[in-house]
């Protein structure tokens, strides 16, 4: 097989792989973009394994007149930038030593030594500078059935890291065939190994879950992990029963997928700490949840969050109840969303200020929601 993409050909990741093969040196694509390619989902990253080592490799660049980086250097990797674009350059590696979480390498010649300390056959796919195909393993048939497999012993793959069992998860969410299921093998060894994910850093756990969330159709991968006993351990009082409800309903209202709103509609009540979410998105959580939750008509949903989170609370609550969005609703959402508080502070002071002229305010404004926002200024005004 050859790969023909744009990003092969292009002048300067050629530069990069012809600085190493004029040295008598491999340069292989490796993993993602040759994966990628082969299925015709976009490339963003370009990785590219050698048998040069990683001094070799800043002499080479610095020579070629591109620019080493090291930004991985002890474990083998050499970023070269060619005209702007990052190209990860990382020495062929054997493991030494793992304990779950990080690996202790060597550095090798041999393609087949650095194949097989990758997770899963799919991802131990090479390219050649000319896009010809190199499969040491034997992945290239589980990428074409879109079948997830750990490389050889998939108890032996989870416990050189233990965030495998989460990417496997969320490979299958993005890549796996969801009429073929997950592989029982797998699933067998990731319910033995569970005790491992205490050993994995929250920041790690939530960067997996905002990639699978993110995902077209994650309920899938979210059902197994739960089926595993993964989905307690890192979620506990997580719910997904409507998680595939909620999905559903963002592809027929045209969304894109939100994976904060799927988060909400099955998080348990800490999701935020547990997965170390940024203020921002912790907000957005409480505040997707707190509406899911409350008795807030749909116009003031609009009024008081806009459209678009409004619009998210509403396929929530549809989610939860197992219940149609009411098109009536949406509407008065986005009715809420346009409409401006006709009273301002001014008109109630000087008589009312602090903590008084905030809660007249309020009373005001719960008065105009009320009246479907159609009550003019004069109208509340009178109305105190």
């Amino acid at each position: 097989m050859r790969i023909a993409a744009d990003w092969i050909t292009a002048r300067h990741t050629q530069a990069v792989c012809q600085m190493l093969v004029a040295a008598g040196y491999k340069a292989l694509f490796v993993g993602g973009c040759v994966r990628n390619a082969i299925i015709g989902a976009p490339v963003t990253d370009i990785d590219i394994a050698t048998d040069a080592r990683p001094e070799i490799v800043m002499e080479l660049a610095k020579d070629a007149g591109l620019r080493p980086v090291p930004t991985g250097i002890e474990h083998g990797t050499v970023t070269v930038i060619a005209n702007g674009l990052p190209h990860e350059v990382t020495t062929f590696r054997r493991d030494i030593e793992t304990d779950g979480r990080r690996a202790v390498v060597a550095f090798s010649t041999r393609v087949e030594d650095d194949a097989r300390r990758r997770d899963f056959t799919m991802n131990a796919l090479y390219a050649d500078a000319a896009g010809h195909v190199i499969d040491p393993l034997n992945g290239l048939p589980d990428l074409m059935a879109r079948r997830v497999r750990f490389i050889e012993d998939p108890a032996a793959r989870i416990a050189e890291d233990y965030l495998r069992i989460l990417r496997f998860f969320r490979f299958h969410a993005w890549y796996g065939q969801e009429s073929e299921g997950l592989d029982p093998l797998a699933l067998a060894a990731i319910a033995a190994a569970t005790d491992g994910l205490a050993q994995l850093s929250r920041e790690r756990i939530g960067a997996e879950m905002r990639k699978l969330l993110s995902a077209p159709n994650p309920p899938p991968s979210v059902a197994a992990m739960r089926a595993c006993g993964v989905l307690t351990r890192i979620l506990p009082g997580a719910d997904d029963r409507a998680l595939g409800p909620f999905v559903h309903l963002e592809v027929e209202a045209g969304l894109e997928p939100d994976w904060l709103g799927r988060l909400a509609v099955m998080a348990g009540p800490d999701a935020a700490p547990r997965l170390r979410l940024s203020r921002s998105e912790e907000a957005r959580l409480c505040l997707l949840r707190d509406g899911m939750e409350s008795m807030r008509g749909a116009g003031e949903l609009g009024f008081r969050l806009g459209f678009a989170d409004a619009r998210a609370v509403l396929l929530l609550r549809a989610a939860v109840f197992d219940m149609p969005v009411d098109p009536v609703a949406m509407q008065d959402a986005l009715t809420g969303a346009s409409a401006a508080f006709p009273v301002s502070a001014s008109d109630l002071m000087p008589e009312l200020t602090g903590p008084a002229l905030g809660r007249e305010l309020e009373r005001l404004k719960s008065i105009w929601i009320g009246s479907a926002f159609r009550l003019t200024r004069d109208d509340l005004l009178k109305r105190r």
